[in-house]
Protein backbone atom coordinates (compact mmCIF):
# COMPACT_ATOMS: atom_id res chain seq x y z
CA UNK A 1 0.00 0.00 0.00
CA UNK A 2 1.55 3.41 -0.85
CA UNK A 3 2.76 5.42 1.90
CA UNK A 4 0.74 7.55 3.58
CA UNK A 5 1.80 11.48 3.25
CA UNK A 6 0.78 15.14 4.03
CA UNK A 7 0.53 17.03 0.35
CA UNK A 8 -1.38 19.79 1.29
CA UNK A 9 -2.36 22.47 3.98
CA UNK A 10 -4.45 25.24 3.43
CA UNK A 11 -6.36 27.82 6.29
CA UNK A 12 -9.28 29.95 5.33
CA UNK A 13 -8.70 33.20 7.13
CA UNK A 14 -11.76 35.16 6.39
CA UNK A 15 -14.65 32.38 6.50
CA UNK A 16 -16.14 31.54 2.65
CA UNK A 17 -13.07 33.64 0.90
CA UNK A 18 -10.30 32.35 -0.46
CA UNK A 19 -7.81 29.68 0.81
CA UNK A 20 -4.00 30.20 1.38
CA UNK A 21 -2.06 27.34 0.46
CA UNK A 22 0.87 27.00 3.33
CA UNK A 23 4.10 24.49 3.70
CA UNK A 24 3.87 24.19 7.14
CA UNK A 25 0.94 25.00 10.00
CA UNK A 26 1.05 25.61 13.61
CA UNK A 27 -2.07 24.11 15.38
CA UNK A 28 -3.66 25.21 18.12
CA UNK A 29 -6.69 24.21 19.98
CA UNK A 30 -9.56 26.39 17.73
CA UNK A 31 -7.61 24.90 14.59
CA UNK A 32 -4.96 25.66 12.06
CA UNK A 33 -3.52 29.08 13.40
CA UNK A 34 -5.38 31.83 11.85
CA UNK A 35 -8.04 29.78 10.12
CA UNK A 36 -11.40 31.13 9.91
CA UNK A 37 -10.55 33.82 12.55
CA UNK A 38 -12.51 36.07 10.63
CA UNK A 39 -16.10 35.97 8.91
CA UNK A 40 -18.57 38.52 7.23
CA UNK A 41 -22.02 38.91 8.82
CA UNK A 42 -24.97 41.01 8.07
CA UNK A 43 -27.34 43.47 9.97
CA UNK A 44 -28.66 40.32 12.12
CA UNK A 45 -25.08 39.39 13.00
CA UNK A 46 -25.32 36.18 11.07
CA UNK A 47 -22.44 34.93 8.89
CA UNK A 48 -22.39 35.40 5.26
CA UNK A 49 -20.88 32.08 3.17
CA UNK A 50 -20.96 31.44 -0.43
CA UNK A 51 -24.11 29.46 -0.32
CA UNK A 52 -26.03 32.25 -0.66
CA UNK A 53 -23.34 34.91 -1.89
CA UNK A 54 -21.23 32.78 -4.46
CA UNK A 55 -19.58 35.88 -5.44
CA UNK A 56 -17.57 35.62 -1.99
CA UNK A 57 -15.28 32.77 -3.94
CA UNK A 58 -13.95 36.07 -6.06
CA UNK A 59 -12.34 37.80 -2.56
CA UNK A 60 -8.33 36.66 -2.37
CA UNK A 61 -6.50 36.71 0.61
CA UNK A 62 -2.72 36.66 0.92
CA UNK A 63 -0.43 36.99 3.99
CA UNK A 64 1.97 39.88 4.20
CA UNK A 65 4.41 40.10 7.57
CA UNK A 66 0.98 40.78 10.12
CA UNK A 67 -1.80 41.45 7.95
CA UNK A 68 -4.04 40.29 6.11
CA UNK A 69 -4.36 41.94 2.04
CA UNK A 70 -7.37 41.00 0.42
CA UNK A 71 -8.40 41.70 -3.43
CA UNK A 72 -11.67 41.11 -5.53
CA UNK A 73 -10.70 39.69 -8.98
CA UNK A 74 -13.53 41.64 -10.80
CA UNK A 75 -13.79 45.14 -8.36
CA UNK A 76 -11.60 48.13 -9.50
CA UNK A 77 -11.60 49.11 -5.53
CA UNK A 78 -7.93 48.63 -4.52
CA UNK A 79 -7.00 46.26 -1.88
CA UNK A 80 -8.07 46.01 1.78
CA UNK A 81 -5.49 45.52 4.77
CA UNK A 82 -6.42 44.24 8.19
CA UNK A 83 -4.91 42.99 10.79
CA UNK A 84 -4.04 39.09 11.01
CA UNK A 85 -4.78 39.26 15.08
CA UNK A 86 -7.55 42.08 16.27
CA UNK A 87 -7.41 44.10 19.58
CA UNK A 88 -10.07 45.41 20.70
CA UNK A 89 -13.34 46.26 18.84
CA UNK A 90 -17.03 46.60 20.26
CA UNK A 91 -18.46 43.20 21.37
CA UNK A 92 -21.57 41.56 19.35
CA UNK A 93 -23.21 38.22 18.94
CA UNK A 94 -22.71 36.42 16.06
CA UNK A 95 -24.22 33.47 14.45
CA UNK A 96 -22.68 30.21 12.66
CA UNK A 97 -25.53 27.87 11.93
CA UNK A 98 -27.17 26.83 15.52
CA UNK A 99 -24.39 28.52 17.17
CA UNK A 100 -24.04 31.96 19.01
CA UNK A 101 -21.19 33.14 20.04
CA UNK A 102 -19.16 36.36 20.85
CA UNK A 103 -17.34 38.52 18.51
CA UNK A 104 -15.18 42.09 18.09
CA UNK A 105 -16.28 44.31 14.77
CA UNK A 106 -15.52 48.26 14.85
CA UNK A 107 -13.57 47.83 11.59
CA UNK A 108 -15.31 50.90 9.65
CA UNK A 109 -13.03 50.77 6.29
CA UNK A 110 -13.52 46.92 6.19
CA UNK A 111 -16.99 47.55 6.33
CA UNK A 112 -17.72 50.03 4.07
CA UNK A 113 -14.85 48.26 1.93
CA UNK A 114 -17.46 44.54 1.49
CA UNK A 115 -20.31 46.45 1.59
CA UNK A 116 -19.28 48.42 -1.65
CA UNK A 117 -18.32 45.11 -3.42
CA UNK A 118 -21.05 43.46 -2.53
CA UNK A 119 -23.34 45.42 -2.55
CA UNK A 120 -25.07 44.95 0.36
CA UNK A 121 -24.54 45.88 3.93
CA UNK A 122 -21.79 43.61 5.98
CA UNK A 123 -19.35 43.71 8.66
CA UNK A 124 -16.50 42.22 9.53
CA UNK A 125 -16.32 40.19 12.33
CA UNK A 126 -13.36 38.68 14.43
CA UNK A 127 -13.48 35.81 16.90
CA UNK A 128 -10.87 36.80 19.85
CA UNK A 129 -9.71 34.16 22.13
CA UNK A 130 -11.86 34.88 24.88
CA UNK A 131 -14.24 33.07 22.57
CA UNK A 132 -14.49 29.63 23.37
CA UNK A 133 -16.99 28.15 20.65
CA UNK A 134 -17.59 24.05 21.14
CA UNK A 135 -17.96 21.96 19.02
CA UNK A 136 -20.98 19.64 18.94
CA UNK A 137 -20.99 17.32 21.97
CA UNK A 138 -22.43 14.37 20.55
CA UNK A 139 -18.63 14.21 19.18
CA UNK A 140 -16.97 16.39 20.84
CA UNK A 141 -14.11 14.07 23.67
CA UNK A 142 -13.37 16.90 25.76
CA UNK A 143 -15.08 19.99 24.96
CA UNK A 144 -13.12 20.83 22.09
CA UNK A 145 -13.29 24.49 20.50
CA UNK A 146 -13.73 25.79 17.31
CA UNK A 147 -13.53 29.11 15.12
CA UNK A 148 -15.83 30.21 12.73
CA UNK A 149 -15.58 27.09 10.91
CA UNK A 150 -18.95 24.94 10.21
CA UNK A 151 -18.24 23.14 13.08
CA UNK A 152 -15.20 21.64 13.39
CA UNK A 153 -11.47 22.56 13.80
CA UNK A 154 -10.17 20.29 11.10
CA UNK A 155 -10.86 18.95 7.99
CA UNK A 156 -9.59 16.48 5.48
CA UNK A 157 -9.67 14.45 2.68
CA UNK A 158 -7.44 12.08 0.66
CA UNK A 159 -6.54 12.83 -2.73
CA UNK A 160 -7.01 9.57 -3.65
CA UNK A 161 -11.19 9.83 -2.56
CA UNK A 162 -11.26 13.09 -5.16
CA UNK A 163 -9.40 11.05 -7.82
CA UNK A 164 -11.81 8.68 -7.88
CA UNK A 165 -14.66 10.93 -7.83
CA UNK A 166 -13.20 12.77 -10.84
CA UNK A 167 -13.67 9.42 -12.77
CA UNK A 168 -17.03 9.69 -12.27
CA UNK A 169 -17.36 12.96 -13.77
CA UNK A 170 -17.51 14.43 -17.32
CA UNK A 171 -15.45 17.57 -15.86
CA UNK A 172 -13.14 16.85 -13.47
CA UNK A 173 -13.33 19.57 -10.50
CA UNK A 174 -9.97 20.53 -8.02
CA UNK A 175 -9.85 20.04 -4.54
CA UNK A 176 -10.79 23.70 -3.66
CA UNK A 177 -14.46 22.60 -4.34
CA UNK A 178 -14.53 21.09 -0.87
CA UNK A 179 -12.22 23.81 1.29
CA UNK A 180 -10.00 21.40 3.26
CA UNK A 181 -7.70 21.85 5.71
CA UNK A 182 -5.50 18.56 5.02
CA UNK A 183 -5.28 16.60 2.21
CA UNK A 184 -3.25 13.24 2.49
CA UNK A 185 -1.79 11.38 -1.10
CA UNK A 186 -1.43 7.36 -0.86
CA UNK A 187 -4.09 4.66 0.23
CA UNK A 188 -7.64 4.12 -0.73
CA UNK A 189 -10.48 5.80 -1.75
CA UNK A 190 -12.74 7.51 1.14
CA UNK A 191 -10.42 5.83 3.63
CA UNK A 192 -10.13 8.29 5.56
CA UNK A 193 -13.78 8.51 7.11
CA UNK A 194 -13.13 5.60 8.75
CA UNK A 195 -9.90 6.68 10.59
CA UNK A 196 -10.43 6.76 14.55
CA UNK A 197 -7.02 7.37 15.88
CA UNK A 198 -3.64 8.92 13.89
CA UNK A 199 -0.82 11.16 13.52
CA UNK A 200 0.68 13.27 11.10
CA UNK A 201 3.91 13.96 11.97
CA UNK A 202 3.85 14.19 15.62
CA UNK A 203 0.56 15.88 15.89
CA UNK A 204 -2.31 13.04 17.02
CA UNK A 205 -5.85 13.38 15.40
CA UNK A 206 -9.65 11.69 16.02
CA UNK A 207 -11.61 11.24 13.63
CA UNK A 208 -15.23 12.02 15.02
CA UNK A 209 -17.68 12.42 11.74
CA UNK A 210 -17.71 12.59 8.17
CA UNK A 211 -18.08 16.06 6.54
CA UNK A 212 -21.68 16.50 4.74
CA UNK A 213 -21.49 18.08 1.74
CA UNK A 214 -23.81 21.32 0.91
CA UNK A 215 -24.38 23.60 -2.18
CA UNK A 216 -20.81 25.36 -1.85
CA UNK A 217 -18.87 22.35 -3.94
CA UNK A 218 -20.84 23.18 -6.92
CA UNK A 219 -19.48 26.68 -6.92
CA UNK A 220 -16.41 27.11 -9.06
CA UNK A 221 -13.72 28.82 -6.92
CA UNK A 222 -12.32 30.56 -9.70
CA UNK A 223 -15.42 32.24 -11.40
CA UNK A 224 -17.91 32.12 -8.63
CA UNK A 225 -20.68 30.20 -11.19
CA UNK A 226 -22.53 27.97 -10.05
CA UNK A 227 -23.40 23.87 -11.46
CA UNK A 228 -24.86 20.80 -10.16
CA UNK A 229 -21.70 18.96 -10.03
CA UNK A 230 -19.92 17.25 -8.18
CA UNK A 231 -23.06 17.39 -5.79
CA UNK A 232 -25.30 15.44 -8.00
CA UNK A 233 -22.75 12.45 -8.70
CA UNK A 234 -21.91 12.32 -5.25
CA UNK A 235 -25.33 12.00 -4.29
CA UNK A 236 -25.25 9.07 -6.24
CA UNK A 237 -22.84 7.17 -4.55
CA UNK A 238 -21.90 8.47 -1.51
CA UNK A 239 -25.23 9.67 0.53
CA UNK A 240 -26.23 8.21 4.04
CA UNK A 241 -28.81 8.75 6.28
CA UNK A 242 -29.94 11.66 3.63
CA UNK A 243 -26.37 13.19 3.91
CA UNK A 244 -23.97 13.37 1.08
CA UNK A 245 -20.34 12.64 2.73
CA UNK A 246 -16.86 13.58 1.65
CA UNK A 247 -13.80 14.00 3.87
CA UNK A 248 -13.33 13.60 7.50
CA UNK A 249 -13.62 16.31 10.64
CA UNK A 250 -11.25 16.18 12.94
CA UNK A 251 -10.43 17.03 16.71
CA UNK A 252 -6.77 17.39 17.79
CA UNK A 253 -4.87 15.31 20.63
CA UNK A 254 -4.07 17.00 23.69
CA UNK A 255 -0.57 18.04 22.82
CA UNK A 256 -0.48 20.66 20.05
CA UNK A 257 2.64 20.47 17.16
CA UNK A 258 3.53 22.02 13.86
CA UNK A 259 2.03 20.08 10.88
CA UNK A 260 4.90 19.97 7.67
CA UNK A 261 3.56 18.87 4.31
CA UNK A 262 5.99 15.74 3.74
CA UNK A 263 4.88 14.82 7.39
CA UNK A 264 3.83 11.02 7.76
CA UNK A 265 0.66 9.77 8.35
CA UNK A 266 -0.08 7.07 10.79
CA UNK A 267 -3.03 5.14 11.50
CA UNK A 268 -3.74 4.01 15.04
CA UNK A 269 -7.22 2.40 14.62
CA UNK A 270 -9.75 2.63 12.62
CA UNK A 271 -12.86 1.44 11.08
CA UNK A 272 -14.53 0.75 8.03
CA UNK A 273 -16.52 4.31 7.32
CA UNK A 274 -20.38 4.91 7.88
CA UNK A 275 -21.00 3.69 3.95
CA UNK A 276 -18.78 0.82 4.40
CA UNK A 277 -21.05 -0.90 7.34
CA UNK A 278 -24.40 -0.77 4.93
Amino acid sequence: MPTLQLSEIWIYPIKSLAGLSLPQATLTSRGLLYDRRWMLVDETGRFLSQRTLPQLALFEVRMEEDSLIITHRESPSGPLRIPLVAEGGEALQVEVWDDTMSARAGFPEADAWFSAVLGRNCRLVYQPESTHRTVDPKYARQREITSFSDGYPFLLIGQASLDDLNTRLETPVPMNRFRPNLVVTGGKPYEEEGWENFRIGEQEFWGVKPCARCVLTTIDQQTAEKGKEPLRTLSKYRNWNNKILFGQNLLPGADLHTLRVGDSVDIITSKPGPLEQR
